[in-house]
């Protein structure tokens, strides 16, 4: 079940399926973009999506949202905002180098976790944090060459954004590379993508609310269904990320 991942970007855009759902989710985002009153306030609807998506990433991770600051809570809420913020500001990297972006983001977001020398760095054992209870983990082996195809794959892509975020944040769910953060990551390489690719190069969406809203169940269903590797797994878990990038535009309220 939790093999590698042999399917490319390039095949899973053949699948009819997965197209109409990839293309259902970009038209709830294109709908979003031309709404009059959130281009009327976009610098406020901007910063909003970042409060509530870092919020929303963090509730994943089980964070009590009303944590001190300096509680353990606290910082992973901290954290999160942090990495969710700066997700956007990578997309001029990403086409070019998404490995640097995906350990970039690992560094803001562990550096109050992790010794410094996890910090961006493929674990070496098979501990992991699993915040979301996913279970068995990839051999610890596969972690860097599975990232490299992985970054090589999305440097050299054509297939529709959309597609590309969730099988980024598919990818790096199912390896949860790191021992600590790897769904912090997961989740901003979404926004860095929808910025990088002009699907959401404003930010107003908020992909995290929409996976918050769908429910851990539902989450922890989907990352399963992916890491089985065949097309109806893959199929159902695209079915779970186009709805959640629906309910995220959805979810921007003025």
């Amino acid at each position: 079940m939790y093999g590698c991942l042999m399917l490319t970007l390039e095949q899973i855009a053949q699948w009819k399926l997965v197209q109409e759902l990839t293309g259902a989710a970009r038209a709830d985002i294109d709908e979003l973009l031309w709404r009059r009153d959130v281009r009327a306030a976009s610098r406020e609807v901007a910063q909003s999506s970042i409060a509530r998506g870092g919020a929303d990433s963090a509730a994943l991770e089980g964070a009590d949202l009303v944590g001190v600051e300096q509680s353990p809570m606290g910082k992973v809420l901290a954290a999160s905002l942090a990495v969710t913020a700066e997700a956007p500001r990578m997309s001029e990297i990403w086409p070019n180098a998404p490995l640097q972006v995906i350990t970039g983001l690992h560094t803001l977001v562990a550096k109050e976790f992790v010794d410094v020398q996890e910090l961006a760095r493929p674990r070496l054992t098979q501990k992991a944090d699993d915040p979301l209870h996913i279970g068995s983990l990839p051999q610890h082996q596969e972690i860097p060459g599975a990232l490299m195809r992985l970054s090589q794959q999305c440097s050299t892509t054509r297939v529709p954004a959309v597609l590309e975020a969730g099988y980024i944040h598919g990818e790096i769910m199912r390896l949860r590379p790191f021992t600590w953060g790897s769904g912090l990551v997961a989740r901003a390489t979404v926004r860095t993508v929808l910025s990088a690719r002009s699907v959401d190069p404003s930010n107003f969406s908020i992909p995290e609310n929409g996976m918050f809203e769908s429910t851990r169940t539902a989450y922890v269903t989907a990352i399963r269904d992916f890491s089985t590797g065949t097309q109806a797994g893959i199929e159902s878990y695209f079915e779970w990320f186009s709805a959640s990038l629906g309910l995220g535009a959805r979810a921007v309220v003025i």
